[in-house]
């Protein structure tokens, strides 16, 4: 009985021994590995930092203030642009008004030039056959005078001649832009007998008749409607010197 009690202790030392040498590596393992893992969690929290300091860097500021302010400044931006068409490609485009920007810098010089002169006569008297600020001007002659000198090839001197120049193009009336040529048939059925300039928004100069006056007139006015022949474009890159 001795015996058999004294060969339990020793079988159970011998388990208790062998238990703490079995569990000694893993104990180890776990720390090695609770190890690894805080290494990994403090990589990570490196990683976060670097990305919020690029973030920082590389963040557009924000414009703040109220709804008026930012819509001022919204509109500020349009008028810039407006000011500015060369700023993009490509450079025609149509502004707010409905008035029509041509296709380059160039061009839209020729167009304001043109039409600086053209509004330079506004209120000097019709005359028939004029074509001089000195002795006034006809509808066709203010073209003429305002136009010819801009143009490589020069536009004919009468209304229809100018309505069938060669090198012009024919304008539907949804797509007219400033310095396009108006035709209108007022007394008769066979050929242009009027003509003026567009100026944008539904706006043209004219030379009217005998007893007017140089003056600026609207095209969805019923009575031009009535008469409207069409638009033609002579501010063109194959046009202009």
């Amino acid at each position: 009985m001795f015996l058999f009690r004294l060969n339990t202790i020793m079988l159970l030392t011998t388990l208790v021994a062998s238990s703490h040498a079995v569990c000694a590596p893993q104990g180890a393992t776990v720390n090695r590995t609770l190890s690894y893992a805080a290494r990994e969690r403090q990589h990570n929290r490196e990683l976060l930092r670097l990305k919020q300091q690029l973030k920082v860097a590389h963040t557009t500021p924000v414009v703040r203030g109220d709804a008026s302010a930012k819509a001022a400044l919204r509109a500020q931006n349009r008028r810039r642009l407006e000011q500015h068409p060369e700023w993009f490609t490509p450079l025609r485009t149509h502004l707010q008004d409905g008035t029509g920007l041509v296709n380059n810098r160039y061009l839209l010089h020729v167009t304001d030039t043109i039409i600086h002169r053209l509004q330079q006569q506004l209120g000097k008297p019709y005359v028939w056959g004029g074509e001089t600020p000195e002795e006034g001007f006809d509808c066709s002659g203010l073209v003429y005078y305002a136009y010819n000198s801009m143009l490589a090839t020069k536009l004919p001197r009468t209304a229809d001649a100018m309505y069938h120049f060669p090198q012009a193009r024919n304008i539907s009336d949804r797509d007219l832009q400033r310095g396009d040529l108006l035709f209108f048939r007022i007394h008769s059925d066979r050929k242009a007998d009027h003509m003026g300039v567009y100026l944008g928004d539904g706006r043209f100069i004219e030379s009217p008749r005998t007893g007017e006056r140089i003056r600026i007139s609207y095209l969805n006015e019923e009575y031009w409607q009535r008469h409207f022949l069409g638009g033609r474009r002579v501010i063109m890159n194959n046009t202009v010197r």
